[in-house]
């Protein structure tokens, strides 16, 4: 599964938060039952363009990854979760939306199914293949 969020939060002291994100990113993997294999690894970003600032925010997870990317002056973060594992897509966006004070989102989730060898050169929808 990966889940993809993209959203609007009402707090930018969330958003500019390294401390927190990596707390978040620490205690996180366990609430969607998965397994964090490393610490957080948290950097602030501050490019050309004041508005181009923000906290970018990794954890590997046995199953995969989570990441998180803020955009402290427009309010606005991008989300990962990627897992080889299933997972409540549904209560995970509702942890982002609270715990980010999302006002405004958009969501997105892939099936990361493993195929079966039979099945591999079958094409699921939603799915462009380049050969």
């Amino acid at each position: 599964m990966h889940l993809i969020i993209d959203g609007y939060s009402e707090n930018q002291e969330i958003l500019k938060d390294e401390d927190l994100l990596a707390k978040w990113l620490e205690s996180y993997p366990a609430r969607i039952g998965m397994t964090r294999i490393s610490t957080p690894y948290v950097v602030r970003y501050m490019g050309p363009e004041l508005h181009d600032w923000g906290i970018s925010g990794f954890v590997f997870i046995a199953e995969s990854h989570i990441g998180i990317h803020t955009f402290v002056e427009r309010n606005y973060v991008n989300i990962d979760v990627f897992s080889c594992k299933d997972f409540d897509a549904q209560r995970a966006i509702e942890d982002f939306r609270e715990g980010l004070q999302l006002v405004k989102l958009r969501s997105c989730l892939i099936d990361r199914d493993w195929p079966q060898p039979e099945s591999v050169a079958v094409n699921p929808p939603g799915f462009t293949y380049h050969e």
